[in-house]
């Protein structure tokens, strides 16, 4: 089954989807499902089942199940063009372990896209675990879930999106023998 989103947000903007979502039907497998042609996200098993027929495809995706690591992908990750995390139930927070590690511990610096039941109050962690491209549920309006993505001004912690954490960025009038108070931590 092919799942087509007419629009994402990417980066900080709602824009047009080309690329489709490969989902394997009940009774298909992965090593035979047919991949068709064009920009096309395939799942982590049917990559690795047919992985030596879709080397030669320059427009290809791979998405992972909350399950699944991404560590497996070391070796591959410059063959996508996007990787996509799949959230099947908004209430299921994996993707976003899966998503730091391919940014932070892997050094994924392409598309990363959340996929599957990402809904307006996400966008926000998403974007701090280090998603750029959200594929909405399409049962809600898409452009009220971009506002989810400036829901606040200012963090507190460190992450992929700002590696410094807030008491490193504003300056404080401080003496200076308090300065360094928990930088060890």
């Amino acid at each position: 089954m092919l799942n087509q989103h007419p629009q994402i947000i990417k980066g900080r903007e709602v824009v047009n989807d080309d690329w489709s979502v490969l989902k394997l039907d009940e009774g298909q497998t992965a090593d035979t499902v047919e991949v068709p042609a064009g920009k096309i996200i395939v799942p982590l098993t049917v990559w690795q089942a047919q992985r030596d027929a879709l080397l030669g495809r320059a427009e290809l995706g791979v998405w992972l199940a909350p399950d699944e690591s991404a560590a497996v992908l070391k070796d591959d990750l410059q063959r996508f063009a996007v990787i996509a995390i799949d959230f099947p139930k908004f209430t299921d927070g994996r993707g976003y372990s899966i998503a730091y590690n391919l940014r932070k511990r892997l050094g994924w610096t392409g598309e990363l896209r959340a996929i599957g039941d990402v809904l307006r109050d996400q966008l926000f962690q998403m974007a701090r675990c280090g998603f750029d491209a959200y594929a909405t549920r399409q049962d809600r309006s898409i452009h009220d879930a971009l506002k989810g993505l400036s829901v606040f001004s200012e963090t507190y912690q460190a992450t992929v999106d700002n590696p410094i954490p807030l008491f490193r960025r504003v300056p404080r009038d401080t003496p200076a023998e308090h300065r360094d108070i928990g930088a060890g931590i």
